[in-house]
């Protein structure tokens, strides 16, 4: 499951959407981490994955 939210990570970071600040790090930070996402990691990217037009991965991860 890990790398679904990895890979849901790295698809923003490539996309080449308008990140706020605290948003690059957050999600560099997820993109190479396997470990699973707390709750609130997993809610703030789903929020950022709907706000530029992405899907959450499948398996609740995001």
């Amino acid at each position: 499951m890990a790398e679904q939210h990895q890979a849901a990570a790295m698809s923003l970071l490539t996309k080449g959407v308008p990140l706020k600040p605290r948003e690059g790090p957050f999600l560099g930070g997820i993109a190479f981490d396997a470990n699973p996402l707390s709750e609130k990691q997993a809610n703030w990217l789903s929020i950022l994955l709907k706000k530029h037009g992405l899907d959450a991965p499948e398996g609740g991860e995001a």
